[in-house]
């Protein structure tokens, strides 16, 4: 009876199985259709209304099965800026209108992809920007725009920048779990959280002096666009109502959005047609694709924080970085190297394997650096030693420095009667316990390894920069510097974006006629994609910003425990909105 039972239950799943399947087939297939039979025709408005996660780097054949699937909701950057470029080349493509983009863009993005829109619109086309409700950032962007459009009852939320900075003393102390902080004796503000409950007047200082120059930029680039006096509007919140925000030429008119379609489809053709970025991007997949001919620009994506090991899309693993640069450097056809970074750092360790791929790379071709929204601490590790470094005003960079965290539970250990004894082979092996106080040597041989790596750090930046250790030495001691900031001071080379950094790139290689080859391949599972439930819900449109917020928070801190080794990463989680 068992057995039959069992036979029947067998025969069950399988038939379930194989309808799942079916059906997961049928949404595929549906979904790819879907999409295919949008077709991009004369004098069309290509609509830039993204939601989802923002990613620097998204693979552009990645994801489709993820996303018809509905567990994936994540753009690439990079496919934003190649759209656009794309674009600007299309004579079907008369406007682009901006009406969504992600949350999570960055400062250093939100210049970047602003410049692309005015290079689309200096070849002759127009840009049109509406929304019901403008963002800080979202109206930095639409500032540039020809119109900008706001709802009958929408605001624009300009109000200046701030940073948030989490401190964890007084949670350490009542739940008895404290982070014992091993770090480079120097140090005034680097992993500051860690041992106190408030800010010190030097980290007050340099985040004050850093938000200033982000601020700075985007101070500049709206008054060059509206002719406004930005501080006056900023001060009297001239934009939270749409009268005052008309009144003050923040926006050009209040429409909803159905007549703000009728007033771009009169400017070109009544008969204009609005495709969306998603179907843009399907119909023109061949065209951002590399050719095939010997000359191209490898751009290597390196986004995330630094983790020893393989790496993913969400992490930068030295193992898939040293794979990807040691293919584009041994590929004939491809001519030099851009290093896209957009990290807070991480791993020391694996920052210094990267490093040393790259300082092979150079020996054969040009390796050029892009910096996004963060190059910090490990992120401006790999990108010491390159050829020419590019950054845009607001990128968040420097933070040379490295720091050990140590969990430590010996307080909540004690208090619940929890002990532990042990036994070892040699005085060495067992100076670390989760359960008991830190031992002095052990912290001995942590202190003098970070010293080391340190010391490597700066050896490192020295010689990539053409600087005397000294002088690194007084820019680094874990402080982190704006694009604006790190040009004065010598750690980067220009200011500007990808587009700038591969410009350069071909120029010094004298390649003309190049196209782009992107690294690296990342290859994804079901089991990678349903791994974190934290990260899901931050990739929930339905979810609200302050609960992403509140999940964002909780994500940090889980990643913290799980740190291992020296760490070369920026010391606080620093928010700046």
């Amino acid at each position: 009876m068992s057995f039959i039972k069992n036979i029947l239950a067998s025969i069950i799943g399988f038939w379930i199985a194989f309808a799942v399947f079916i059906i997961i087939g049928i949404a595929i297939i549906a979904g790819l259709t879907m999409e295919k039979a949008v077709s991009v025709e004369q004098n069309s408005i290509l609509e830039i209304d993204i939601n989802g996660e923002l990613k620097d780097y998204t693979p552009l054949d990645s994801g489709k099965f993820e996303k018809v699937l509905g567990l994936r909701n994540q753009v690439g950057f990079n496919q934003i800026l190649d759209v656009i470029n794309l674009a600007k080349f299309d004579n079907k493509i008369k406007v682009i209108s901006i009406k969504k983009l992600p949350n999570n863009i960055g400062w250093a993005q939100a210049t970047e992809l602003r410049d692309a829109l005015i290079s689309f619109k200096k070849s002759g086309k127009s840009v049109w920007a509406y929304s019901d409700y403008y963002s800080q950032k979202d109206y930095y962007i639409a500032s540039m725009a020809h119109k900008i459009t706001l709802s009958p009852v929408g605001s624009v939320d300009l109000k200046g920048i701030h940073s948030e900075v989490l401190f964890f003393k007084d949670f350490q102390e009542k739940y008895g779990v404290k982070m014992e902080v091993i770090r480079h004796g120097k140090y005034k503000s680097a992993v500051e959280p860690f041992l106190a409950n408030t800010m010190s007047d030097a980290n007050r200082t340099q985040i004050s002096e850093l938000i200033h120059s982000i601020w700075l930029k985007i101070k500049t680039d709206i008054e060059a666009s509206r002719n406004i006096d930005t501080e006056k509007v900023v001060t009297n919140l001239k934009g939270r109502l749409p009268k005052l925000a008309l009144d003050t030429n923040l926006i050009d008119q209040i429409f909803y959005e159905d007549d703000y379609y009728n007033q771009i489809k009169a400017s070109i053709s009544d008969e204009a047609k609005v495709i969306s970025f998603e179907n843009y991007v399907f119909n023109s997949f061949s065209a951002l694709l590399p050719s095939v001919d010997n000359n191209k620009i490898a751009v290597v994506y390196a986004q995330g924080e630094i983790i020893y090991g393989e790496g993913d899309e969400n992490r930068i693993g030295q193992k898939l970085m040293i794979k990807s640069i040691s293919k584009a450097s041994k590929d004939d056809a491809i001519k030099a190297i851009v290093l896209r970074i957009d990290s807070p750092g991480g791993s020391a360790l694996a920052s210094d394997l990267i490093w040393n791929a790259i300082e092979k790379a150079k020996k054969i071709k040009p390796v050029v650096v892009s910096m996004g929204n963060l190059a910090a601490s490990g992120g401006y590790y790999i990108a010491s030693n390159a050829t020419r470094i590019f950054a845009q005003p607001s990128t968040i960079t420097g933070s040379i420095g490295v720091f050990g965290i140590l969990p430590n539970a010996s307080k909540i250990s004690k208090k619940n009667g929890i002990n532990a004894e042990v036994v070892s082979t040699h005085n060495n092996g067992a100076h670390y316990s989760v359960v008991k106080p830190i031992n002095p040597k052990f912290k001995n041989t942590m202190q003098e390894g970070i010293e080391f790596i340190y010391d490597t750090f700066l050896d490192r930046v020295a010689q990539g920069r053409n600087l005397s250790v000294e002088a690194v030495d007084k820019l680094a001691q874990g402080r982190v510097w704006s694009g604006s900031q790190a040009l004065t001071n010598g750690l980067v080379d220009e200011l500007g974006g990808l587009e700038n950094a591969i410009i350069y790139a071909a120029t010094l290689t004298q390649t003309n006629n190049y196209s782009i080859e992107e690294f690296p391949n990342y290859k994804m599972n079901f089991k990678d994609l349903m791994s974190n439930p934290l990260l899901r819900i931050l990739q929930n449109d339905n979810i609200s910003s302050s609960s992403k917020k509140i999940v964002s928070k909780l994500n940090y801190l889980e990643q913290l425990f799980k740190l291992e080794g020296i760490q070369a990463r920026m010391p606080f989680e620093m928010v700046v909105e």
